[in-house]
């Protein structure tokens, strides 16, 4: 699932901006961005250049302030107890990903890296961008790392930068999501409670298995 409004509430590089004193620039580019109307990875070198010299012990700050939506706790405990492989694939950062998912207990993720140089941000990120593609090639390799068909595998989103991974998903739901991600998704959950695409997934395998 993706992370930024999904697995939490907030947009983390907005977190990051009000250090920088540019959060509301930085969310009105990530906004335009989600609805689709934005390269993606045009736009996030444009947001994350206005982060340049803002301490990298920020991202502590951020990490302790971001929010789990409700239902993400209930959500991965109920996956792991049904034995499901949770990992995450984000256009935000792996230096705070990496913080909200050990609590829950997930090892699995992908995500963008900030360059860091004397202890502060250069306003940079380092690595291949985590777009819309990559989103997709992540869950292609997860799945096959676990060795899980595509056809078995949820993929849960809420921009239009998780439309391919949703659409390659056996079961693809936007959350919460922008108005185009809606119309393209084959489910849709309007949220609040994350945990709600659990009843998404019963009733497509309880359809599945009728058909046997």
């Amino acid at each position: 699932m993706d992370v930024d409004s999904t697995l939490i509430q907030d947009e983390v590089i907005e977190l990051i901006a009000e250090h920088a004193g540019t959060r509301a620039e930085v969310a009105a580019v990530t906004e335009r961005a989600m609805r689709g109307e934005l390269d993606f990875a045009g736009s996030l070198r444009e947001r994350v250049a206005t982060l340049a010299g803002v301490p990298v012990s920020a991202l502590d700050d951020v990490r302790a302030r971001a929010r789990y939506t409700p239902g993400a706790r209930e959500l991965v405990a109920e996956a792991h107890r049904r034995g499901w492989v949770v990992a995450l694939v984000s256009g935000g950062f792996a230096e705070v990903v990496a913080g909200l998912a050990a609590p829950l207990g997930i090892t699995r993720f992908r995500a963008n890296r900030l360059e860091v140089a004397d202890g502060v941000l250069t306003g940079r990120t380092t690595g291949p961008v985590v777009d819309r593609a990559a989103k997709e090639v992540a869950l292609r390799e997860f799945a096959a790392a676990e060795q899980v068909p595509l056809e078995r595998t949820v993929a849960v989103g809420d921009g239009a930068n998780d439309l391919d991974m949703i659409g390659a998903a056996g079961v693809g739901i936007a959350f919460a999501a922008k108005p185009l991600v809606v119309a393209r998704a084959p489910y849709s959950v309007p949220g609040p409670r994350l945990d709600a695409v659990l009843d998404v997934v019963d009733r497509v395998d309880r359809a599945a298995r009728a058909l046997l």
